[in-house]
Parts: structure tokens; C-alpha cells; sequence
């Protein structure tokens, strides 16, 4: 009797954007044989448009458990970042000075108060230490503020890192930890039947035991395939980058930072536009004309790029963690914040998945259940 073929992996993690990535470093760290099956570089990939944000403050609202679950990605960060420079001797880049949500007038500073009260006074929110900074403390912290800026929310949890160089350790990480990487890998159709996933590309049929649903704004295509029902859409946003300067901003800014290569990206920009990644003149000049009211030496800089990229947004702007209850074994993982989560999504998700299960205490708010609320007649 001939036995029947070996199954190419433990996990099959579809999409190898940040959020695809940290999960498979983090299983195959936890010795899983993963296979991570990718679009490529012609998907409409977050990643390649990110801020760089590992952001804490402000987020939340609506939603207590995101706000612990935040913290914590952000208290597992510095650990994370040595854990990928150790093993692949990637500099990413991260720092946690602390960060800024400048306002330009004393109704923006009222209104920013407000609402990280509101956040702090959810039933069961997680507390962490934040202030409301006036003018004159602020310029001293900032000293190239503009005159227009009235103050500032702060907080110390707040930092930033290099994308592109995350993106890059994550992928040189897992494949060292012997993750099988395969670009241009469109998963067509998944089928389930003896305890596995079978997974058709054009280029064949890759067998797993478990699979991880990570494609971004395709979850929407991909999750029914495994019974669940990810309601995800592209969100548009843009980003302007300037030349190189000399460093002068030491802390990162909600909309604007300085790359540790001495570039300031500006950006954040919210644009319900569909699949459309075409970049807008109107929109990048609000953009900088915001930018420069804050920081008026940015004026002064020439702008060498800008780009639109599409956030995965959910129904209510909040992650999706679960496990399929019709396709045990299938899960997904689906959010705006692939950077400030990938130290979570690594250290924390993947050693659960690698277990095989998602702890309701812990993953149950984050659970698609939640949109399954039925309309009043």
C-alpha cells in the first residue's frame, strides 16, 4: 500500500506583507514548517506604504481590548527588534522617544483632551500614562515648532521604526528559520478534507495542516473559502518624502516623521477611494501645507517622492483575530497596524497558532462574530 504524499507544510501563511511575515517568523520560529505563499510585488501591498508608526496613544476608542492589545505590541518591541538584528544583523531602525499629536489650535488641543479621556474611560481599558503638553513646555520639547501649533498630546510609548528594513529582516528571518517563501503564488481556491488545506495556485497545489489568512484587503476573497467572513476594504493614504536634512526631529509626529536616513515623510492621509492607488495633487498639498504650519522649516525642503498606498481597514477599523469554527484549523489575521502589531503578531499570535488554538479571553473581541449584529426590522 503506498502511503500517501507528505504535506509540504505545517502552516500555509497566505500574503507576505508585514502582517504575513512577522506571523511566519514567529511560527517558523516556533518550529513549524511554513510555507508563505505570495502575490508578489504587484500586489496592492500596505507594506510598501507604510508610515513606520509604532503608535500607542489614541487608539482604542470603542474598543477596549485593542487598546491593551496595542500597549502591549509596543512594550514587546524592543525585544522583537533585538531578536531580528541578532539573527539576521538587520538594523531596523526602532525607537521609542516618545511621540507627538501636535494641534493647531486650542479647539484641536480641547478635542485631542477629550478624546483620550473618553478612551481612558472605557469599562476595562488597559491605563498607560499620557499628557496633554501646552505651548511653551512643548517648545521646549519641540523646539521647531511653528507659532500656529497650540500644543500637543504625548505619549512615552510611542515610536517608530524602518519599514522597508522590517519588511526585509522578516523575510530573511523566516528563511533562515527554513520558512519556504513563494512569490507570485496567488491562492485561486482553498479546499478542506482530511484534516488539511489544499491550496491551488496556477503554479499547483500545496497541501498544509493549518492555514493563516493574511492577504490583506484578499481576505474578503479568501475567507468564505474557509467559513468565515472578513469584512475588509483598501483605504487609501498618501505619503510625501523630502529630500535628506539634518536631524532635527527627534520624536515622530502622527503625520510627519524623520527617518533615521534623515528624509521627513509626511503623510496619513484617510481616502475612501477603492482600488484606486493614484496619487493626488490637491490631497498631498493640504497634506504639506499642515505639515509646514507645524514644522515651517520643512518649507524650505524639496520633495523627491511621493505615493499612495491601500490600509486594510476593517468594518469598525479594529483587527480580526479567530480561528474558523467550520474549518478548524484555517485563521486569519487581518488589520491597519502591520507595524505597531508585528512584535504581537510574532512573539505573541504565531506560538498560539503553532498551539492550535486562539484563547477566547484573550481573542474574542477581536472575533468577525461581532459584525454579525442582525438589523432591526
Amino acid at each position: 500500500m503506498t502511503k500517501p504524499p507528505q504535506r509540504e507544510a505545517d502552516v500555509a501563511v497566505v500574503g507576505g506583507g508585514l502582517v504575513g511575515a512577522s506571523i511566519a517568523w514567529g511560527l517558523a520560529r516556533a518550529g513549524q514548517r511554513v510555507v508563505v505563499l505570495d502575490e508578489g510585488d504587484v500586489a496592492y501591498r500596505a507594506s510598501r506604504g507604510n508610515f513606520g508608526l509604532v503608535w500607542v496613544q489614541g487608539k482604542g476608542l470603542g474598543m477596549p481590548e485593542y487598546v491593551a492589545w496595542t500597549k502591549r505590541s509596543s512594550d514587546g518591541w524592543k525585544e522583537f527588534a533585538r531578536l531580528l538584528n541578532e539573527q539576521t544583523g538587520i538594523d531596523v531602525g526602532f525607537r521609542r522617544p516618545g511621540g507627538f499629536h501636535p494641534c493647531l489650535s486650542e479647539r484641536e488641543v480641547e478635542g485631542r483632551a477629550n478624546l483620550l479621556a473618553r478612551l481612558h474611560n472605557q469599562p476595562a481599558t488597559v491605563k498607560y500614562d499620557y499628557e496633554i503638553v501646552g505651548r511653551d513646555r512643548l517648545k521646549t520639547m519641540l523646539p521647531q515648532i511653528g507659532p500656529e501649533v497650540a500644543g500637543a498630546s504625548y505619549c512615552a510609548l510611542d515610536g517608530h521604526v524602518n519599514p522597508l528594513r522590517l519588511l526585509r529582516a522578516l523575510h530573511a528571518g523566516m528563511q533562515q528559520l527554513g520558512a519556504t517563501y513563494l512569490s507570485d503564488h496567488v491562492v485561486e481556491q482553498i479546499n478542506v478534507g482530511g484534516r488539511e488545506f489544499r491550496l491551488t495556485t496556477r503554479h499547483g497545489e500545496l497541501r498544509a495542516g493549518k492555514i493563516v489568512l493574511a492577504a490583506g484587503n484578499g481576505n474578503a476573497r479568501l475567507g468564505p473559502m474557509v467559513g468565515l467572513k472578513i469584512p475588509v476594504r483598501p483605504q487609501r493614504g498618501q505619503i510625501i518624502v523630502t529630500e535628506k536634512v539634518l536631524p532635527f526631529l527627534n520624536h515622530p509626529i502622527v503625520t510627519v516623521r524623520q527617518t533615521d536616513e534623515g528624509s521627513v515623510m509626511i503623510g496619513d492621509s484617510v481616502e475612501e477611494a477603492g482600488w484606486d492607488v493614484s496619487v493626488g495633487t490637491g490631497v498631498l498639498a493640504a497634506m504639506a501645507e499642515r505639515a509646514v504650519r507645524m514644522f515651517p522649516q520643512l518649507g524650505r525642503l524639496n520633495v523627491v517622492r511621493s505615493w499612495a498606498a491601500l490600509r486594510v481597514m476593517t468594518a469598525d477599523g479594529f483587527p480580526i483575530y479567530a480561528q474558523s469554527e467550520h474549518c478548524p484549523g484555517a485563521y486569519v489575521a487581518a488589520c491597519h497596524s502591520g507595524v505597531t502589531l508585528a512584535a504581537n503578531h510574532a512573539l505573541v499570535l504565531a506560538p498560539l497558532i503553532a498551539k492550535g488554538s486562539l484563547p477566547a479571553e484573550q481573542f474574542g473581541g477581536f472575533s468577525p462574530r461581532r459584525f454579525d449584529v442582525p438589523a432591526i426590522a
